[in-house]
C-alpha cells in the first residue's frame, strides 16, 4: 500500500511517501526551489519521494492532502453571514479551496516523466482536516500507545486550536477552538507590530525575549483572555476576523499582511519599522509576549490533563515550534512525557494526512515511530567527487584544496581537531534531516567554548541578528551534566536552563538567559555525528559542539553544489562532504589523509 502525503497551496509545502505504514522519505519543497518557506504544489519533492520509493504517480494507492474544504462548513457560513467579512476573504479562501479540490488533476498535469496507468491516476485522494493532520503528524508516528493530542497554530480549515484523545490507531476530536480566535495568530500580530514582517519570522521574537522583561503583562491579558475551558482574542486589536488573513505567493515565496488594528499601536504606542533600532521597550513586548503565550498554553495543557488524567502529551501544529515554551510543559504541567516531532509545523501535515489515512481510515495497525529525522536526499562520496571535479578550477582560484580520508574515525578526529582551533565546519553527511533544524547531516559546526563563536558565524556567513542564539548538541549521556535536565531531545524543539556552572565552559550556546535549544545524539541515531562530537569530547573534554543550519539566508542546503557554493561565497574555514575534506589554504591544518 502506497500513500502519497502533501501539505500543498499553503506556507511550507512538503511531501512524503508511507509504504505499507513505513515513512520513507519526507521533504520540504524549499529545499528544491531554494525560496524559504515555498508555497503551491510541491512538484519537486513529490519527484524526490516517487523516485526514493521507487515507484510512480501510477503506484500510488492513496493521495491525502492536510486541508478539507468542507470540514466545519457550518461555522464556517455561520461567520460569514454575522460577521459579514470582506469580499476579499470570501474569494480567496474559495480559490485556494479550489486548488486543493483539483489535486489530483494537478499532480497528473505537474509530475512530468511519470507513468500513469491509463488516463488518469487509480490513487483516492482523501482530504484530511488540518488540525486532524497535525495531531495525525506526531501522535502515529510517536513512541506512545495512549496520548494527550494537542495541536495548535494560525488557524487551517477555520481551526485555531484543537485537542484530543488518542490510543492505539484511533484519534478521538474532544475541542476545536475556531476562528477567530487563535494563539497562533496572537504570537504573529506581535511578530509583525515588532517589525519582523517575513513569513516564518516568528523565532526572531522568541529570541528576543530573553532580552527583555515582561513589563506589559496587564496589556497582553486584555488582548489575549482565557476563559474556563479556552481563550479568547480581544478582536478590537486584530483585523483578520474582518479583513482576513493575506497570504500571496508570488514566485512560491509566501507573504502574509498585517492582522493586527491600528487600536494595538493606539493602546501600546508605534509599531517598529522594519529595520529599525529595536529598543528596550520591544524587547520587553516580546519577553510579555512570550510569557502571556506561555500563560495561556499551560492553561490549555494543565486542563486538558485534568479531563483526561494521561501523562503523556503529542503536540503539534506551528506553535510547537516554540520551542522556549516547551523546555517549560514538564515544570508548569502535570505531563510526564512529551513528544514532537522534527516538523511539527505546516510541512509535517504532509505526514499526517498519509498517516491518518494509514492508520484511522485504512484500520492499519501502528508499526512505525519516527526517531530519525533524516528522511531527505543522499549523495554517494562518488557524487561528492564528480561535484569536486566539475569546479576543481574554482576551487584553486579560492585556494581550496581537497582530500579524502576513507575511515570515519580518522575524519572526525580531523574535523574536531580544526574546530578545537576555532575554525567554522559546513558538515554534508548522509540524508538530509526533515524539518526546519540542522540536526548534524546539514549543519555548520563551532567550538561552543569560545566566547567570540557568535560574532564569528555572524560575520562569516550568517549575517542575523546579533540577538539570536546558536545551539547546542551533546550526547544524550551528558545531558543531565550540563543542563538542569537529562530528558531526551533528539529534535532540537525544547529550550533548557544550561546549570549555572556550565555555561561559562559553553559560552557560543548559551543565550542570554542561561538557556540552550539543545540537540540531543545518540550512536544509534547519527554514528557520524555522534563520532565527531566524542572526537571533540576527546580533544576537550567537552561533550558538546556548536550547531547552526547549513545556509546563509536561503533554505538548509539540499545538494553538494549548494553546499560547495555556500562554502565559497562565505569565510568558512573547512567543508566536509562524505569523506571528502575542502580546505582553504590560509586556514590550512595538516591531517592524516588514508588513501
Amino acid at each position: 500500500m502506497i500513500i502519497l502525503g502533501l501539505n500543498a497551496y499553503h506556507g511550507d509545502s512538503s511531501a512524503c511517501i508511507v509504504v505499507d505504514g513505513k515513512l520513507i522519505a519526507a521533504v520540504e519543497e524549499e529545499r528544491f526551489t531554494r525560496i524559504k518557506h515555498w508555497a503551491g504544489l510541491p512538484v519537486q519533492a513529490i519527484n524526490y519521494c516517487l523516485q526514493e520509493a521507487g515507484v510512480t504517480l501510477g503506484d500510488v494507492d492513496h493521495i491525502a492532502i492536510n486541508r478539507d474544504p468542507k470540514a466545519n462548513f457550518m461555522k464556517k457560513a455561520l461567520f460569514a453571514f454575522y460577521k459579514r467579512p470582506s469580499l476579499r476573504l470570501v474569494t480567496d479562501r474559495l480559490k485556494n479551496a479550489g486548488k486543493v479540490k483539483d489535486i489530483k488533476e494537478e499532480l497528473i498535469v505537474s509530475i512530468q516523466g511519470s507513468r500513469v496507468r491509463g488516463p488518469e491516476s487509480k490513487a483516492q485522494v482523501h482530504n484530511v482536516e488540518h488540525h486532524i493532520a497535525h495531531l495525525a503528524s506526531s501522535f502515529f508516528v510517536s513512541p506512545f500507545e495512549e496520548a494527550v493530542v494537542v495541536s495548535v497554530d494560525g488557524f487551517g480549515d477555520f481551526v485555531g486550536a484543537m485537542w484530543g484523545v488518542a490510543k492505539g490507531n484511533k484519534i478521538e476530536v474532544k475541542h476545536r477552538t475556531f476562528f477567530p480566535h487563535s494563539l497562533g495568530l496572537f504570537y504573529l500580530a506581535f511578530t509583525q507590530y515588532l517589525g519582523f514582517c517575513k513569513y516564518g519570522d516568528e523565532y526572531k521574537v522568541m529570541g528576543l525575549a530573553a532580552y527583555g522583561e515582561p513589563e506589559y503583562m496587564k496589556e497582553m491579558r486584555q488582548i489575549v483572555k482565557i476563559t474556563d475551558d479556552n481563550f479568547n482574542l480581544n478582536l478590537d486589536y486584530f483585523i483578520h476576523h474582518s479583513e482576513g488573513v493575506t497570504m500571496t505567493w508570488e514566485n512560491g515565496e509566501p507573504k502574509m499582511g498585517p492582522v493586527f488594528s491600528k487600536k494595538l499601536e493606539e493602546f501600546l504606542g508605534p509599531a517598529r519599522k522594519n529595520g529599525k533600532e529595536i529598543e528596550k521597550r520591544h524587547k520587553n513586548l516580546a519577553a510579555s509576549l512570550q510569557r502571556r503565550y506561555e500563560e495561556v498554553l499551560f492553561n490549555i495543557l494543565n486542563r486538558v490533563y485534568k479531563k483526561t488524567d494521561c501523562p503523556n502529551l503529542v503536540l503539534s501544529g506551528g506553535c510547537a515550534m516554540n520551542s522556549v515554551a516547551n523546555g517549560k510543559i514538564f515544570q508548569n504541567t502535570p505531563f510526564r512525557k512529551v513528544y514532537i516531532q522534527p516538523a511539527a509545523g505546516d510541512a509535517g501535515g504532509s505526514i499526517g494526512a498519509a498517516y491518518y489515512v494509514w492508520n484511522q481510515v485504512l484500520n492499519k495497525p501502528r508499526s512505525f515511530v519516527l526517531e530519525k529525522p533524516y528522511l531527505g536526499s543522499d549523495f554517494s562520496d562518488d557524487e561528492v567527487s564528480n561535484h569536486l571535479s566539475a569546479i576543481n578550477c574554482q576551487l584553486k582560484e579560492n585556494n581550496c584544496s581537497v582530500q579524502h580520508s576513507r575511515d570515519v574515525v580518522t575524519l572526525c578526529r580531523t574535523t574536531a581537531q580544526h574546530i578545537a582551533e576555532g575554525k567554522v565546519i559546513g558538515w554534508f553527511q548522509g540524508r538530509m534531516e526533515w524539518g526546519p533544524r540542522a540536526l548534524g547531516n546539514r549543519s555548520i559546526i563551532g567550538d561552543p567554548r569560545r566566547s567570540d563563536m557568535k560574532n564569528i558565524l555572524n560575520l562569516k556567513i550568517k549575517r542575523r541578528e546579533s540577538f539570536r542564539p546558536f545551539a547546542p548538541s551533546i550526547h544524550l549521556d551528558a545531558v543531565g551534566e550540563y543542563f538542569e535536565t537529562s530528558y531526551p531531545d533528539p529534535f532540537m524543539l525544547k529550550v533548557y536552563k544550561i546549570k549555572p556552572e556550565k555555561r561559562e565552559i559553553i559560552p557560543a550556546v548559551t543565550h542570554v538567559d542561561g538557556t540552550g535549544r539543545l540537540q540531543t545524539v545518540r550512536k544509534e541515531d547519527n554514528p557520524i555525528y555522534w563520532q565527531l562530537i566524542e572526537e571533540f569530547r576527546k580533544i576537550t573534554g567537552i561533550p558538546v559542539l556548536l550547531n547552526t543550519s547549513f545556509n546563509e539566508n536561503e533554505p538548509i542546503v539540499c545538494k553538494p553544489e549548494e553546499a560547495l557554493d555556500c562554502f565559497l561565497r562565505t569565510k568558512m574555514d573547512v567543508l566536509v562532504m562524505g569523506s571528502y575534506f575542502v580546505e582553504r589554504a590560509d586556514n590550512r591544518l595538516e591531517i592524516i589523509v588514508n588513501r
